[in-house]
């Protein structure tokens, strides 16, 4: 039978978090039943992950760095600049998908979808072309992002592939700190629309619903191990931003 495995929640530096993200995808390649794995994880500390392709970045945001009010990453993916701060961030590998990207980000955003459908909050795609988009990821809305009926972006989600295999990450927007959006962004966050239910309720609820979602799956869940957290340290370097591009 074909498994799937949950790696229960930690939280980690910027790096450190993609670089487990990456080893998730790579760990497919070396056990032929394992199909799936998932994890939540939060950020030790407001960081700003920017795409992998994004190469320039405003100077307000190299100040807010040296200020410390704001740490910076590079993603692996694709796509604009996230701030991560309160919210819930998703990671799936999924061993070969549908090869169309933008099937590939339906079938992997389902039960996403079918998770906020209990809180009686229907999600839909965006619509935008991904062609010169808002440097800020939650200003967009792209067919690889969940909106809500009143149109405010819930998801936002990037994709990376490997030997097709595919990486897609994402963060469920809660209740961001809204003096530093505003600092960084330079624009109100977007306005939430969530149940009152608590992270940690909302994040066992979105666990349930991927199992759910792929029932098919043996599913196992387990914490990070030793040989793991010594991979991702030593990868982690991979995905720093220059300190001298930052001035530090």
């Amino acid at each position: 039978m074909l498994k799937g495995l949950v790696l229960n929640p930690v939280s980690l530096s910027g790096p450190a978090q993609m670089a487990a993200d990456v080893m998730m995808l790579e760990k497919l390649t070396s056990d032929p039943e394992l199909c799936l794995i998932s994890r939540f994880y939060s950020w030790d500390g407001p960081w700003l992950s920017l795409g992998h392709n994004q190469k320039k970045i405003p100077q307000r945001w190299i100040e807010l760095a040296k200020q410390k009010r704001l740490n910076i990453v590079r993603r692996p993916s694709g796509g604009k600049a996230v701030l991560h701060s309160s919210g819930i961030t998703y990671a799936l590998a999924w061993k070969s998908p549908p090869k169309k990207k933008h099937q590939a980000y339906i079938e992997a955003s389902q039960w996403i979808i079918n998770c906020f459908c209990q809180f009686g909050m229907q999600l839909k795609f965006g619509l935008q072309t991904p062609k010169n988009l808002s440097q800020n990821c939650f200003a967009t809305s792209t067919n690889a992002d969940l909106l809500d009926a009143n149109g405010f972006k819930r998801i936002g989600s990037a994709q990376l592939w490997r030997q097709g295999n595919l990486l897609q990450h994402g963060e469920v927007l809660l209740n961001p700190c809204e003096r530093l959006w505003e600092d960084v962004f330079e624009t109100p966050p977007p306005k939430t629309s969530l149940p009152s239910i608590s992270k940690n309720d909302l994040e066992s609820l979105l666990t349930k619903s991927l199992i759910s979602y792929w029932s098919n799956l043996d599913w196992e869940a387990r914490d990070l191990r030793n040989a793991e957290f010594r991979y991702i340290e030593k990868a982690s370097k991979n995905y720093f931003i220059d300190s001298l591009l930052l001035g530090s």
